[in-house]
């Protein structure tokens, strides 16, 4: 099920979305950032999120996704999927996903007036729970293994960089990922922010890819977020990436 990796792993990849008026960064986009949560701090989703392909539908019906600062630039992360699939011509299929965990961790973090940006790492591991003869997972353990970096300039953001996946499994080949994002507080509640992404191909006989989404975050108040992106791919879109979603409702404390 390539759709249902694609965008679980790269772009519901968790990430520290500040408090209100703060620049926001990582979900609702596929591009993630090294801005960790705070020590001592959570968030929480509920989310959906999904790609459609020539003769294909695929996804997270519901997931929730938890991170924590659990040390001074460390963020803990874990997202808990119900998958879909839903081919043309076939059953559709809805189940557990393949769990995913990971540790964001900040080695750069300058100054207000420093000129350098934000840099940090964020591995991520994908555990096989999924069903792959249902189309609900990869049943192979990957990986993702990426470098990200931020600059903020007064009511702008702007963030990006990438990684390696490690990919295995019959037909599978290892693969990278890389996407820039660039992002504005557009008033105190409301960032709207646009990106652009790419992936090489991630099986024998594939196709690289390459898209974009526009998207946004809405401030309820300090602790409660409304996060929403769409966009399709512009390179072997019919293949990869013909329409993406992510919508979710987020908490922080």
């Amino acid at each position: 099920m390539r759709a249902f990796h694609r965008w679980t792993i790269a772009a519901c990849a968790a990430t520290g979305l500040g408090l209100a008026g703060a620049a926001h960064a990582g979900p609702p986009f596929v591009t993630d950032d090294p801005e960790p949560v705070d020590l001592g701090h959570w968030e929480v989703y509920g989310f959906s999120a999904g790609t459609h392909v020539q003769g294909d539908s695929s996804g997270v019906l519901a997931g929730t996704e938890v991170n924590y600062g659990a040390a001074p630039n460390l963020q803990l992360h874990i997202i808990a999927p119900l998958a879909y699939d839903d081919p043309r011509g076939g059953s559709t299929q809805v189940g557990i996903g393949d769990i995913e965990l990971g540790a964001k961790y900040r080695f750069i973090t300058p100054g207000e007036n420093d000129w350098f940006p934000q840099v940090g790492i964020f591995p991520l591991i994908e555990v096989p729970t999924g069903n792959a003869d249902r189309g609900l997972g990869s049943g192979k353990t990957r990986a993702f293994l990426p470098v990200w970096l931020q600059k903020d300039f007064g009511e702008w953001t702007t963030y990006g960089g990438g990684g390696y996946w490690i990919n295995p499994g019959a037909g599978n080949k290892n693969y990278w990922f890389t996407g820039w994002l660039l992002q504005r507080q557009v008033t105190k509640q409301l960032a709207l922010g646009a990106e652009v992404f790419h992936q090489t191909a991630m099986e024998d006989g594939g196709r690289d890819s390459a898209g974009f989404n526009l998207g946004g975050v809405y401030d309820f108040n300090e602790h409660y977020h409304l996060l929403f992106s769409a966009g399709r791919g512009f390179q072997n879109a019919r293949d990869t990436n013909e329409f993406s979603y992510y919508l979710a409702l987020q908490k922080t404390f």
